[in-house]
């Protein structure tokens, strides 16, 4: 499985497109598709058809799926975007760290 510069609940920040310099939360990884579902970014309207255990029916609004690439993840310690890097810390495992502060992201 490939790794991503993204986890879920990672706060980030829309890079480009309809939604672009809002921040949500990651709810969701997509790793086959390569992209993620944030909350309040990408929203669509979804026409449901009434059935028996909704029988109302209606518009749902819903977060749709968006592309890695179009997101950044915000540095926790300053709130501004960061790109990513991965070293080695005192145990031998690798952490993510931003390359902005070169501070460890937990």
């Amino acid at each position: 499985m490939a790794k991503f510069h993204i986890k879920k609940g990672d706060k980030v920040v829309v890079l480009s497109g309809e939604d672009k310099g809002k921040e949500g939360t990651v709810q969701e990884m997509l790793p086959k598709a390569g992209k993620a579902i944030v909350e309040g970014i990408n929203v669509v309207k979804k026409h449901k058809k009434p059935s028996a255990t909704d029988p109302q029916g209606g518009i749902e609004e819903t977060e749709a799926p968006i592309y890695l690439s179009k997101l950044m993840l915000v540095d926790p310690a300053t709130g501004e975007a960061t790109r990513i890097g991965r070293k080695a810390d005192e145990n031998g495992k690798l952490v993510r760290y931003s390359k902005k502060t070169q501070e460890i992201i937990k």
